[in-house]
């Protein structure tokens, strides 16, 4: 593996008044806070997946370019923001000194349950591009259609896709095995783990269960989604993640600290992503605009604008779910502005972020990761990506 390109290293570190770009903040401070660590993270990934699609090609030759789109899935770019997080929870205890390569294989996993989030995610809510690519399923259904084969290739696509997404799931469980890391703390780092993918799975199904209950659904329960679905598993966890990795005790002000600030970032993240979801530039988030009013997900932005709308406004916001011309959707996304909520869920992200620098303010966390952990907590929530 590739762990010897980052051994002892300590990761370079500016103050966040110097990082980040004004056209992709998360990247800029990734890339001044974590370089070091996101690159050992992708040849981490790089190494133990050739051996894996080598291992599957044996089997057969579509195997072979089965486990190769997989990989494809996890390699083709991503800010890496799971093992970003957990890098800095395991830091926050270990300071400068720990060696990197004893957790990065553990750190890396995290972006291979990622992937097989992603890869459900985009099957669930029928999406056709992700990282400015095809998703999984449309590709696969694309091949079905250039080989000639028979059946339905959107079915087809789907089915391939949830392998992939499963392939995943197992190849993040083998990568995490790699760590070395004293099994009693293992323990510890498997529980943390498991509840972070039950989590998931959680939100997940609510956010499912959202679309087709979306007359009944409240900011609360929005709300509640973007904790489960998102905040837990995107920045909560992996920060929890990283301290187990660490040997931290439960019921600490350390873990405390790190429970409130993940909470407090992840659901300004989700709020985030519920903003470019209607207003992103797809140049720049790889994802077109307008799917959630497409679909009529119940975000907490659309909730939000369906409580603050006028009569006329609920009217026009009632459409949501139904429209599919580019005009049309661009008109929902007027009348969402128009109701406030936009300007709404932009006080609640900036909250949170206060939240958690609050958090951040008195956590017994060493100086570097305290840094890093409030630039990330702006980085992550003013993005337009």
């Amino acid at each position: 593996m590739a762990n010897d390109a980052v051994a002892d290293s300590s990761l370079r570190v500016v103050a966040p008044a110097q990082s980040g770009t004004p056209d992709d903040p998360v990247r800029g401070v990734l890339a001044a806070f974590t370089n070091d660590l996101v690159n050992g993270v992708d040849e981490t990934l790089a190494a133990f997946l050739a051996t894996e699609v080598d291992s599957l090609a044996e089997i057969d030759a579509a195997m072979g370019g089965f486990a190769a789109t997989a990989r494809d899935c996890v390699l083709a770019g991503g800010k890496r923001v799971r093992p970003t997080f957990a890098y800095w929870g395991w830091r926050g205890l270990t300071g400068g000194d720990a060696p990197l390569p004893a957790v990065l294989p553990a750190l890396a996993a995290l972006e291979l349950l990622h992937t097989f989030a992603l890869v459900h995610d985009d099957v669930m809510d029928a999406s056709d591009t992700r990282r400015g690519r095809p998703t999984a399923h449309r590709a696969a259904a694309a091949r079905h259609r250039a080989a000639g084969h028979t059946g339905d290739p959107e079915r087809y696509g789907e089915a391939v896709a949830v392998l992939i997404g499963d392939l995943c799931l197992v190849w993040a469980d083998r990568l995490m095995a790699h760590a070395t890391v004293p099994p009693v703390r293992m323990l510890d780092v498997r529980r943390c783990y498991d509840q972070m993918r039950v989590e998931t799975v959680a939100g997940q199904f609510l956010d499912v269960l959202g679309e087709h209950d979306a007359a009944h659904w409240s900011v609360d329960r929005a709300l509640r989604v973007a904790r489960y679905k998102t905040a837990g598993y995107t920045v909560q966890r992996p920060l929890l993640f990283g301290a187990a990795l660490a040997g931290a005790e439960a019921d600490t002000p350390l873990i405390a600290a790190y429970t409130r600030y993940g909470l407090a970032v992840g659901e300004a993240f989700q709020l985030r992503d519920d903003l470019l979801g209607v207003y992103g530039d797809p140049a720049t988030t790889g994802k077109p605009a307008g799917d959630d009013l497409r679909t009529g997900k119940p975000t907490v932005l659309l909730t939000l604008a369906r409580q603050l709308a006028d009569p006329a406004q609920r009217r026009a916001l009632e459409r949501a779910g139904t429209v599919t011309e580019a005009r049309e959707v661009a008109r929902l996304a007027d009348v969402v502005r128009e109701t406030g909520a936009v300007a709404r869920v932009e006080r609640m992200i900036a909250d949170r972020v206060a939240e958690a620098q609050a958090a951040l303010d008195t956590a017994p966390i060493d100086g570097t990761a305290r840094t890093a952990l409030t630039g990330l907590a702006t980085a992550a929530t003013t993005r337009r990506a």
